[in-house]
């Protein structure tokens, strides 16, 4: 039963000519999928409309081959076979009654016009910020006539497709829209330029035209971006972000606000905390009388409520705690809060679509799984076969293979030789900023307390032949292997294929060493030849525990990786702050007695630090040895009933904490079928030839 302080959650808001029958709303964002998985697009929105969001909206949808956003995979609508894919998702939208939007994108200078190869057009003559070799034109009065014109018809094709809310884009820093707005792109100096009325023409003009369209049937939604915090180079939201919105207060349907540029729209749980965008939009819903949405990683109701009656939003909107729990909505309103699979903000989803893959989650291994592998994020089929199963190591993988199978209804026990469940994430979740990270395991465990067929025993480290006995005694068929993996501690990495030479007497830690107990150190070094969080992270921490510190890393950038997850420029920010050396491009090439040497990667120059110890950040090393030991023997498998020894998550593969938590579920859903290994596994989606 919904608690009743929750009940203005599920008020109905009016947006224009259409109707959302609650107050959650799944703003635009993208999936990997788009053009080329329509039937998975068509999946993955409709589970979030059964869920409960009023609101479902796709991604960033370019409207013609002059804004495309190739070699990112997102939605197109160039002509009408665009039309028929997108017609999936609103249908599977509409089968669960909310309403489907559609957000409008027109890139400029930002598309990269991959497939195209049209030349990119500006609001001004400037050179963009990408590493492209190729500088856009300033549009001229035909261009701009164009693109309203290829808008308009747009929005028409949108409205016979079946859509309920039509955006105007004007958000992110990537929005043509918004480049005539920001004051850092817009030089021109005609009725488009010089002034803010005039730079807010463009957009006034477009928001006109989509309303002349169809307003009378959808509803026209605004996306726009109040704050760049750039300072008075760019739009500030006390003063012409705040403009915007008193210039057009009553013009769109629905408001959806945020900041720019998406780093900052969707800033990690290391950086901000839940609500964190409401300083820079609070103001919005003062100036207008249309509902206005917004996001800030929003997973607890009781923030959300806050929200509405404070006067700061009228519909909660959410990208990534959508992906976690699909669900959210419906989980609030049937009183299962306890049941929420709370998105810990690591980014592993805007990773997904920076390097042009199927979306992924860390809390939600089905997401991006509907449609090809039939996943649904709250049902799976019942077991089919009457087989017990051990499994050794608790952590993700572990934990998540343990919940999952025990809700197919299989007899589960899992050992794990520490004295607390989590694994990995439990150490990682106590180093600066991580602490979110938690919920992997917070929810799993409160989960698995609700399966009385699932038993886990801590402070069971478990050999061969306890195994075998263990397997014996409560008639167990199947063994699963997740004991994880170990940070190795001899160099081996990215750009070291072999242990980097070293005294013997040399003091070298590891990340395990760290979580395990900072350690205090005049001067410590950290070599990142991982380049994700880990490394920074680690220099952060001993940092914090007042160490001096040099980090080291062969790549270009601290942390390189994460310009994936939109967090590098504040990490490296961090570290600055903290006062730590940074020395990028350079490789270690000894390790000596209270010192290192290091060579740059590409003069070959070397320098000598002398350093009291060394942190090494490079490869992780699987603790597989239980799976080859009982992987030799498989008469004693035999002899004992066991059907099969399986490694999961990091003790297979070192990976991401997602890629854990996927393997797990995979194990789970796919143990007691009979799997082709020599044919895909998934369904694929063919383009018609």
């Amino acid at each position: 039963m919904r608690d009743p302080r929750y009940d203005i959650l599920f008020e109905p808001v009016q947006i224009g000519p259409v109707t959302a029958k609650n107050r959650f709303y799944q703003v635009p964002h993208c999936n990997g999928l788009g053009y080329l998985s329509p039937k998975g697009e068509a999946a993955f929105r409709g589970i979030k409309a059964e869920g409960g969001w009023a609101v479902v909206s796709n991604q960033e949808t370019d409207i013609h081959p002059a804004s495309d956003s190739s070699p990112y995979v997102e939605a197109k609508l160039w002509d009408r076979e665009d039309m028929k894919r997108l017609r999936l998702s609103v249908d599977a939208i509409h089968q669960h009654d909310a309403l489907a939007a559609v957000e409008l994108g027109f890139y400029g200078h930002a598309a990269h016009n991959g497939q195209s190869r049209l030349p990119m057009m500006s609001a001004s003559e400037m050179i963009i910020g990408s590493m492209d070799p190729m500088q856009p034109y300033c549009m001229g009065k035909k261009d701009i006539a164009n693109v309203r014109r290829w808008h308009k018809r747009a929005a028409l094709r949108c409205k016979q497709i079946g859509y309920d809310i039509v955006y105007v884009y004007a958000a992110h820093d990537i929005a043509l829209p918004f480049h005539f707005i920001s004051p850092k792109y817009n030089r021109r100096s005609d009725e488009y330029g010089g002034s803010l009325e005039n730079r807010i023409r463009f957009l006034r003009e477009l928001l006109e035209d989509t309303k002349d369209a169809v307003g009378d049937d959808c509803g026209i939604a605004l996306r726009f971006a109040v704050d760049e915090l750039l300072g008075d180079t760019g739009l500030v939201s006390g003063a012409e972000g705040r403009e915007v919105v008193e210039m057009l207060a009553e013009v769109p349907d629905i408001w959806d606000v945020n900041i720019s540029r998406w780093a900052n729209d969707s800033q990690s749980s290391r950086f901000s905390e839940e609500g964190f965008q409401e300083e820079y939009i609070k103001f919005v819903k003062q100036i207008t009388g249309k509902p206005v949405v917004g996001v800030g990683r929003f997973t607890s109701p009781d923030a959300m409520v806050s929200q509405i009656k404070r006067g700061v939003l009228d519909m909660i909107g959410a990208a990534r705690p959508s992906i976690a729990d699909p669900f959210l909505p419906k989980k609030i309103e049937q009183g299962r809060i306890d049941d929420i699979r709370e998105c810990i903000g690591c980014n592993i989803c805007i990773a997904s679509d920076n390097t042009m893959i199927p979306i992924r989650c860390t809390q939600n291994p089905t997401s991006g799984e509907e449609y090809r592998r039939n996943w649904h994020p709250e049902t799976i089929s019942a077991n089919s076969s009457s087989d017990a199963v051990l499994i050794v190591g608790a952590g993700p993988a572990g934990l998540e293979a343990a919940m999952s199978l025990g809700r197919r209804g299989c007899r589960v026990v899992v050992a794990d030789a520490s004295d607390s469940p989590g694994g990995r994430v439990i150490t990682e979740s106590r180093l600066p900023g991580l602490s979110e990270w938690k919920r992997v395991v917070d929810y799993r465990l409160g989960q698995i307390e609700k399966l009385d067929q699932v038993d886990i025993f801590l402070q069971s480290s478990l050999d061969k032949e306890q195994v075998l006995t263990f397997a014996k005694e409560l008639d167990i068929q199947r063994i699963v292997i997740a004991t994880g993996s170990k940070w190795d501690d001899q160099g081996v990495g990215r750009n070291h294929y072999h242990p980097i030479p070293r005294d013997e007497d040399a003091v070298v830690l590891t990340p395990d060493d760290i979580m395990a107990n900072t350690p205090t150190y005049g001067h410590i070094a950290v070599y990142d030849d991982d380049h994700y969080y880990m490394g920074s992270a680690i220099a952060e921490a001993l940092a914090m525990n007042n160490a001096k510190v040099t980090f080291i890393t062969p790549a270009a950038d601290v942390s390189a990786w994460t310009h994936n997850t939109l967090e590098q420029g504040r990490i490296e920010s961090r570290l600055h702050d903290l006062g730590v050396t940074i020395k990028e491009k350079f490789q270690l090439s000894s390790i000596q007695r209270g010192a290192a040497v290091i060579e740059h990667v590409v003069s070959g120059q070397s320098q000598r630090l002398d350093i009291e110890a060394l942190v090494m950040v490079t490869a992780r090393c699987p603790r597989n040895g239980l799976f080859f030991d009982l992987d030799r023997d498989p008469d004693s498998l035999e002899s004992a009933g066991i059907k099969s020894v399986t490694r999961i998550g990091d003790c297979l593969a070192p990976s991401t904490i997602a890629a854990a938590v996927y393997e797990g579920h995979r194990y789970a859903r796919e143990f007691d079928q009979d799997m082709d290994i020599d044919e895909v596994s998934y369904k694929r989606e063919y383009i018609q030839i």
